[in-house]
């Protein structure tokens, strides 16, 4: 199943995100060598046949392909900027850096790299936890068209790949879905809790808005899987939901566009997030935002 893959992959970030994506990349018969600072994401790896180094230089010792899946630009910065990990790197690797990274930032790695004949594709992902479960994410693919068809057969076993544009676009194009994502949840959430306080049950109300027009992936998967049964553990941390959406207002500010919707919203999930914590789960935001269930206090 790995295609034209025939060297060994790296996999730099083993956590919630990159545990079940290098699982499944080692259940479709490639040979990937993980790092991650966590002992116990190390081992999960292990237990489920890749192999693992005890540095991210060690990991991409020989490595055709480099993977990253990192909480931030300034820690991939800090992987592809150390000279250790570059001095391992073989001319023409491909680095694929599937976080969700600063567009701008991923511009000017992929200049430096590229001075080293090294080329980078961003490609984040959209599909949470579960998706990356079961490989149904959507990679959102940024980069030039050589270096996308070297890495499709790769990321095949993860989900579909879109490619959106030239480097960087994957990330911009990913910070606004996330932008987007944020907004409906907010939205939908004050809706729920509207309608709550009028008397009408949650759940029939989000059954009906499903087959009306105010739907969205926030009705449609996070209420019933996570808001509704109470258990608010999407598996993706409200503190990153902060920093992508800021990373998409960075972006309309380097644009000139025009953003007085997405500006209050940021606004919003930032003071949400000041109030529940950094422990906070996205779709605490229904809390939040008055979403309430019979075993809350009154």
């Amino acid at each position: 199943m790995s295609g034209t893959v025939t060297g060994p992959v790296a996999f730099i970030g083993l956590g919630n995100m990159g545990r079940p994506m290098s699982r499944r990349l080692v259940e479709a018969g490639i040979d990937l060598v993980g790092f991650d600072p966590a002992e116990s994401a190390r081992a999960a790896l292990v237990s489920v046949g890749g192999r693992v180094a005890d540095t991210a230089a060690a990991a991409v010792a020989g490595a055709e392909y480099v993977i990253l899946m990192l909480p931030t630009s300034a820690i991939v910065e800090a992987v592809l900027g150390d000279e250790a990990v570059l001095a391992e790197l073989a001319p023409g690797t491909v680095i694929v850096d599937m976080s969700s990274s600063e567009p701008e930032s991923t511009q000017r790695l992929s200049a430096a790299l590229a001075e080293r004949k090294l080329l980078l594709v961003d490609a984040p992902v959209s599909g949470g936890v579960a998706g990356a479960n079961a490989g149904t994410l959507a990679l959102i693919a940024g980069g030039p068209d050589e270096a996308i068809d070297r890495v499709t057969a790769l990321l095949a076993p993860l989900g579909r790949l879109q490619h959106v544009g030239a480097t960087g676009a994957g990330h911009a194009v990913k910070a606004i879905n996330n932008l987007m994502s944020a907004i409906h949840l907010l939205g939908s959430s004050e809706g729920v809790a509207i309608g709550q306080r009028f008397g009408v049950d949650p759940k029939v109300l989000i059954d009906t808005i499903n087959i009306s027009s105010g739907r969205s992936a926030s009705t449609e998967l996070k209420f019933p899987k996570f808001i509704l049964p109470g258990t608010y553990d999407s598996g993706f941390a409200m503190n990153l939901m902060v920093k992508d959406i800021r990373i998409a207002m960075g972006l309309a500010s380097a644009v000139g566009a025009q953003t007085p919707l997405s500006e209050k919203a940021v606004e919003l999930w930032a003071t949400a997030l000041g109030d529940l914590g950094p422990g906070a789960d996205q779709t605490d935001i229904a809390r939040w935002a008055g979403v309430t269930h019979d075993t809350d206090p009154a």
